[in-house]
């Protein structure tokens, strides 16, 4: 009797926690930008909590010489969102200016740790947020007929252009959370 129990709490416990792991269309969207909206969110989302409560010493913490900091991370999201919506959107790169303003970020390395930095967790989750709130003003005018056509150079379609942005954010939170757990007491 026990074990039919244990299993029975199992099987319920299993069964919830499945059914709040549910990929669904945002609404105002075709559904596979819609789904796509879905998963981009989840991952700013969950980013953005391990994140949110960073002090200057956490946002700014380097794990070593060669380590980027969390902030110019955060920034790094942002460029590479911005860049994708230039080429996705609009056909093109980055053009001069662009590239002034987003080039530390979207290289990383000696340029974002020298530029990159002395700024609160909130700035760099703020600017994220208004490049997200863009795309997701962008994407609102498209449908699937467009995420499914080639994109600039023609050797990706718009739809594996959003999915590289997606798995981007997920690489990076694994960094981020690699470091967090870094991070001295």
């Amino acid at each position: 009797m026990r074990k039919i129990s244990f299993t029975l709490i199992v099987l319920l416990i299993a069964g919830s926690i499945h059914a709040q792991n549910v990929i669904k269309p945002a609404k105002g969207y075709s559904d596979d930008i819609g789904n796509m909206i879905t998963m981009l969110d989840d991952l700013k989302g969950r980013v953005t909590r391990s994140v949110s409560n960073l002090d200057q010493t956490g946002t700014d913490f380097l794990l070593d010489d060669n380590a980027n900091r969390i902030g110019s991370m955060i920034m790094h999201l942002a460029a590479t969102e911005v860049y994708y919506q230039k080429y996705t959107f609009e056909g093109r790169g980055f053009n001069d200016e662009e590239n002034k303003k987003w080039d530390a970020a979207l290289s990383l390395g000696d340029k974002g740790r020298e530029n990159l930095k002395g700024q609160p967790i909130s700035y760099y989750l703020e600017i994220w947020d208004d490049v997200r709130s863009k795309t997701k003003e962008l994407l609102k005018e498209k449908d699937d007929k467009w995420f499914s056509k080639k994109a600039l150079s023609g050797s990706m379609n718009n739809h594996w252009a959003w999915y590289h942005v997606m798995e981007h954010q997920a690489n990076h939170m694994g960094q981020i959370r690699l470091i967090l757990g870094r991070i001295p007491d």
